[in-house]
């Protein structure tokens, strides 16, 4: 366990369900407090003041993500921005994994019914995940793209982005949906064209946060067909005209947001960065080490990748001849919040995560051998 990081935390000891909720910190917490306090007492100077929140939290997401802020722009979650991705790519064929979350199918789908961008799937081995082998089978001279996960949210499998954006070349691009990795898995992030993260998970800055870098390329290429008033230039002058994109990353930006989340935002971000993205994603892989090898003991059938290199920070598995529901109520007995599937239990701790959490796994499915 990172002592320093988890100091900053509430978090009950068996809560390993970080892969779809983050709890936040207290620093979070405070500053969305704060935020609101001051919103409550409002005078002509607060709504400027607030929204200087806004700039810190892009500041460091560009930092975090080895890019600036202008090729930065800050996003209430994770689908908007695929969602700008999808609308962007005015013709051709984009790579999609069929097994993805389908917060990343329905963009392309939509794109492909506005007849635009056509989605090809791509179908990965059980277990698996996008590979550089797969990519190259389905190309073709039409494929301008290629949308992939940075870490598969059923198994944690790593996709290896460098080896990604060799295999499609430098004129295609890669968009990639970075919710389950950006924060606690060090990735080559410059490879990819797009970056796209919601905050509510891993960064545990609460829902209603994210971001999204773009390369020059992608600012090139992509389209802003959802710029919305504050993503254009002279964005204070209302002259009833209709103003060109803003030159950078801004162009994605359709409206104010809250001041208040970006505090959160802001507060989480500089909590990883203070910390080290290095340091947090070894910790994780320490707690899924010793997850694995207690599970395993137990009769558990590891679903996720075993090697370290290929995987992130979720353990997904099934309790042979025992029901996940079965299995979920077994792991409540004991405080551990899983997630559970109609299929298998996806187990995903975070660098806060106690070494107690692994007793609490343990004592649960030795409970369900002895019945």
């Amino acid at each position: 366990m990172l002592t320093s990081y988890a100091a900053h935390f509430d978090t009950p000891a068996g809560y390993l369900d970080f892969a779809r909720f983050g709890p936040p910190s207290r620093d979070a917490v405070a500053a969305i407090a704060h935020a609101m306090e001051d919103s409550a007492r409002a005078d002509h100077t607060t709504v400027d003041g607030l929204m200087r929140a806004e700039d810190t939290a892009r500041n460091t997401a560009a930092r975090l993500a080895g890019t600036d802020a202008a090729h930065t722009v800050l996003l209430p979650n994770a689908s908007t921005g695929v969602f700008h991705a999808a609308l962007g790519v005015r013709e051709g064929v984009v790579l999609v994994p069929r097994s993805d979350f389908p917060a990343n199918h329905y963009p392309w789908r939509r794109s492909a019914h506005l007849g635009r961008a056509t989605p090809r799937w791509l179908d990965p081995a059980p277990g698996g995940g996008v590979t550089p082998e797969l990519v190259r089978a389905a190309l073709t001279d039409d494929v301008v793209a290629l949308s992939v996960s940075a870490v598969d949210f059923r198994t944690g499998f790593r996709a290896d982005l460098a080896a990604l954006r060799e295999a499609i070349g430098p004129d295609r691009l890669l968009i990639v949906d970075a919710i389950q990795a950006f924060g606690v898995a060090e990735l080559p992030w410059g490879a990819a064209d797009v970056v796209i993260a919601g905050g509510q998970k891993w960064l545990r800055a609460g829902w209603a946060t994210g971001f999204a870098t773009l390369s020059d390329r992608a600012l090139e290429h992509l389209e802003p067909v959802l710029t919305g008033w504050t993503g254009v230039e002279d964005v204070g002058l209302f002259d009833g005209a209709e103003h060109p994109p803003a030159p950078g990353a801004g162009r994605w930006s359709m409206t104010n947001l809250s001041p208040v989340t970006a505090a959160a935002f802001a507060a989480a971000l500089e909590l990883v960065e203070r910390h080290t993205v290095a340091a947090i994603e070894a910790a994780i892989e320490t707690r899924v080490a010793e997850l694995t090898e207690a599970m395993t003991a137990q009769g558990a059938r590891i679903l996720s990748p075993t090697t370290p290199s290929h995987r992130a920070g979720i353990l997904s598995f099934t309790l042979p001849r025992r029901d996940p529901g079965l299995v979920a109520k077994a792991l409540h007995a004991e405080g551990v919040t899983p997630t559970v599937r109609p299929d298998s239990l996806r187990l995903s701790p975070h660098a806060s995560t106690p070494p107690e959490a692994t007793e609490r796994v343990t004592a649960a499915l030795a409970s369900l051998r002895n019945r």
